[in-house]
């Protein structure tokens, strides 16, 4: 659970990708997982799978969000890929054992994915593309967006220009991400006490609101950085003692 605190970027995108949007998705999670920054996806088919696969062909690490229970890889194809990234990152679901598909989990899951992200870039996505959903939770979570243009003559491109024209920054080269994020290159620790001792998680609710409470303001209450404080945040998300909205978050009790 050690890559919980470690700084992560979500890179999220069409499960029909084009092969351009392919090869964008690898060399950006490919720059990402070097850096040694973790790289958040859903391990779904298109832009998901490709953005794992950048990330551990570079030995990075990456954390797959399942919106399935743990036992229940989908889709089928991907329990490969799964078994990989078990070994050297995490996969992560909130829904118990045996919790097969249901659509309603998807857009849920994808505020988990953005929630344990500093940032998210979309590569390809048409309007109707749920990763436009992970796009507002991140944005509502007070994290950065980030898109990748394309083609004015592509569908997948609309989704990106759309976020663009909302006010996404756009983004042509992965040191664009790491700058704007202030990630400089880190070292793979094996520990981080912050992380590990649970108690700490709910010590966090001090510097969270009963209104909405942005992100940035936590972490100049709290003087934590927003990489272990997204940790936390999702951890006591889970156990419902705060919810994502816009604007930040609010504490339940």
């Amino acid at each position: 659970l050690a890559l919980l605190g470690q700084p992560a970027i979500a890179v999220v995108g069409s499960r029909n990708p084009t092969p351009v949007g392919c090869e964008s998705a690898m060399r950006f999670a490919g720059a990402i997982g070097d850096h040694r920054v973790t790289v958040v996806s859903g391990l779904a088919l298109g832009i998901d799978s490709v953005a794992h696969r950048g990330a551990l062909d570079t030995a990075g690490s990456t954390i797959a969000v399942c919106a399935t229970g743990l036992d229940m890889v989908y889709p089928r194809c991907h329990r490969n890929l799964a078994r990989e990234i078990k070994e050297s990152g995490l996969i992560l679901s909130e829904f118990p054992p045996g919790t097969g598909v249901r659509r309603h989990h998807f857009p849920q899951r994808n505020r988990l994915i953005s929630g344990l992200s500093l940032g998210t870039l979309i590569v390809e996505a048409g309007l109707g593309s749920g990763s436009l959903i992970t796009a507002g939770f991140a944005a509502d979570q007070g994290r950065e967006v980030f898109a990748l243009p394309g083609s004015v003559n592509s569908p997948l491109s609309r989704g990106p220009h759309q976020l663009i024209r909302d006010g996404a920054c756009l983004v042509e080269t992965p040191s664009q991400i790491l700058e704007a994020l202030c990630l400089a290159k880190v070292e793979k620790t094996g520990h981080d006490p912050q992380v590990d001792k649970p108690a700490r998680d709910g010590g966090i609710l001090d510097f969270v609101d009963f209104a909405p409470t942005p992100i940035n303001k936590i972490a100049q209450r709290s003087g934590l950085t927003i990489a272990k404080i997204s940790a936390m945040l999702i951890r006591v998300e889970l156990q419902g003692l705060v919810k994502t909205c816009a604007g930040g978050y609010i504490r339940l009790r």
